[in-house]
């Protein structure tokens, strides 16, 4: 399912390029050298919040992707993101594929559709090209989750109410958006709990995680020991609601609920994967202090479920604050993380529970317009209840050092 979505994107955003249309493209290529943890990481089958491990010492391609727009009428234009990677194995692939519809109205309020996959403009955090943040290397744990597990692949409707139409200082934005796929999402949350990282999956990805010993019983025996994030298995549409405000150029705020309508009874056998009933809130703030000094905050609070009765049922949680202060061509910014999983169903056999707190710092220097220079040190502690039967601690502590050149085209 996931490889036809792929073939899908790739198809259409190809037609558009056939259009005789002009294309505008960008694109950054971000070398690492890693110092990583010691605990083998989730991408390699460890239990592990980071996404390098000491396996990963060295220089590594952290980031490489081209982000497109072609514009095919006065209304009409096709996105894309295409991104590289050569963890856990070399891919290349679609983060995101759609058409835009944006008429030219004489009306005050504007609006516009987007079709295909895209991300839910939740985030504050990662406003820079290929859905990349601007400040931290690695991202929250909220929007690492959200690069993982959640994309939309449907429609989505955007109304706009510009406070320069209204001679206000006030702008509103109201997004609805209905779409299939996203089942899985929480199948992550549950089991690994979240994550602190810059990987984001590609249409045609899977994810594998650690071993899990519950997938041992009867009841888990189907689960697939990797999530397909974008794996239609109950035929439901899910929605998420949207709302924008921002105030000035001073204060922006963003509120969203997201409901995958996810059947949990609803398996795929073939794949191992089950529609899990995933559905959360988030709010976000930015507030500009100074031009150069801003303010960050986002917290999430959901609850997903999965299997006859609910027999996995959890609730998750996680709020950041990213506080960043840039002065000529350095950036300074700083982010504490907390994040949490609680088990509320009464399979003794599966326990869910996790927790932790991290926090992130990172310099970067803009040498040039194309170039750039950053390093980041980030620690983390915390605590799943699993791992005990895997033969790891419960708790652990995390580091994590990088040096990044960044070059952009």
């Amino acid at each position: 399912m996931t490889m036809n979505k792929t073939i899908l994107a790739f198809n259409l955003l190809g037609l558009a390029f056939s259009l005789n249309a002009v294309a505008q493209v960008k694109g950054l290529l971000q070398l690492s050298a890693v110092k990583g943890d010691p605990q083998l990481s989730w991408q390699q089958g460890g239990v592990g919040l980071y996404r390098y491990d000491t396996d990963n010492d060295g220089i590594v391609i952290s980031q490489g992707l081209l982000d497109f727009r072609v514009d095919l009428s006065t209304s009409w234009s096709a996105h894309g993101v295409i991104n590289t990677y050569q963890d856990p194995q070399a891919t290349l692939g679609f983060s995101q594929a759609y058409f835009q519809y944006q008429p030219l109205t004489a009306s005050n309020y504007k609006w516009h559709v987007r079709v295909g996959a895209f991300y839910p403009q939740l985030s504050l955090e990662n406003p820079d090209i290929g859905w990349l943040s601007p400040y931290n290397y690695t991202n929250s744990a909220i929007n690492s989750w959200v690069g993982e597990e959640i994309r939309t692949l449907g429609v989505e409707a955007t109304i706009k109410r510009p406070g320069r139409s209204f001679n206000s200082a006030h702008s509103f934005s109201f997004v609805g958006a209905s779409f299939k796929g996203n089942d899985p999402a929480g199948t992550l949350l549950s089991w690994r709990g979240f994550a602190l990282h810059d990987r984001q999956t590609t249409l045609n990805e899977s994810i594998s995680f650690a071993q899990i010993a519950s997938f041992n019983t009867p009841q888990l025996q189907h689960q697939a020991n990797q999530v397909l994030p974008f794996e239609e298995v109950d035929g439901r549409f899910g929605y998420y609601l949207g709302m924008h405000w921002d105030y000035l150029k001073k204060s922006q705020f963003r509120f969203y609920y997201f409901d995958n309508n996810g059947d949990p009874t609803a398996l795929n056998y073939a794949t191992g994967q089950y529609a899990w009933d995933t559905r959360f809130a988030s709010a976000a703030w930015l507030y500009k202090f100074t031009a150069q000094t801003r303010l960050i905050v986002q917290a999430m609070s959901g609850k997903t479920a999965m299997g006859k009765n609910r027999g996995v049922n959890n609730d998750f949680y996680s709020h950041f604050a990213l506080l960043s202060h840039k002065t000529e061509k350095h950036r300074i910014s700083v982010r504490y993380d907390f994040f949490e999983v609680t088990d509320h169903d009464d399979w003794a056999f599966d326990p869910n529970a996790s927790h932790g707190e991290g926090i992130t710092a990172t310099w970067r220097y803009q040498l040039t317009p194309q170039w750039q220079l950053g390093i980041e040190g980030s620690a983390l502690h915390s605590q799943a209840d699993n791992r005990e039967a895997m033969g790891v601690a419960k708790k652990l502590s995390q580091q994590q050092l990088s040096l990044n050149v960044q070059w952009r085209y």
